[in-house]
């Protein structure tokens, strides 16, 4: 009995899943650093690149057994997901008796949450490169700056935040590009880091 084996080759969707990440903290920074104000423009970035792109990683990364990558792109497609919502309700979307109701305390409680999953998260991307442990330690300072400012009104906490947002993004830009360059060349062009090697053996 002959059989005849196919292999699916899944391209590796890092790229897409960190521009979808740099795109929406690149936007999402601009309002909370005081360059743009408002967020109801930010919304569709925060679902369409923000969530969804990142889910298209996610799902990509689940079929490739790439337990690391398929957490955290879900992981934070999931938190952009909610995140576009809670701006929807803040901007009576879903009518002004829920926009009322809403007590922002809650909000930090799910970004101390997030800084949580964060830490180890972070803790996990370093066995992956540099480029990415650089974007978890800063998602570290971002949800810690979310808390601060949410839950306890420190406004150094909001600062925090929006810069280590911006500087996720800029990373975020140049994970894409390293990813897209390195695989397109079938060199190292734009080097992401080897892993510091701690805990893999």
């Amino acid at each position: 009995m002959n059989q005849d084996e196919t292999k699916i080759y899944t391209a590796d969707p890092s790229a897409l899943g960190l521009f979808g990440l740099a795109m929406v903290t690149f936007v999402a920074s601009s309002q909370k650093l005081g360059w743009t104000s408002g967020t109801s423009f930010i919304i569709p970035w925060a679902i369409f690149l923000g969530a969804l792109a990142q889910v298209y990683a996610c799902v990509n990364d689940a079929k490739k057994g790439n337990v690391f990558g398929a957490t955290a792109f879900g992981g934070y497609a999931l938190f952009w997901f909610s995140v576009a919502m809670t701006w929807m309700i803040s901007n009576g979307v879903f009518g002004e008796a829920m926009k009322a109701s809403a007590d922002v305390k809650q909000l930090g409680i799910a970004f101390l949450g997030y800084l949580i999953f964060s830490v180890y998260m972070t803790i996990a991307s370093l066995e992956t490169n540099k480029v990415l442990m650089v974007i978890f330690i800063l998602i570290d300072f971002l949800f810690l700056g979310l808390s601060l400012s949410t839950i306890w009104g420190i406004e150094a906490g909001h600062e925090l935040a929006a810069w280590s947002e911006f500087l996720i993004a800029l990373v975020g830009f140049y994970g894409s590009a390293a990813n897209v360059m390195n695989n397109t060349f079938g060199r190292v062009f734009l080097p992401v880091g080897k892993p510091l090697g701690i805990f893999k053996k």
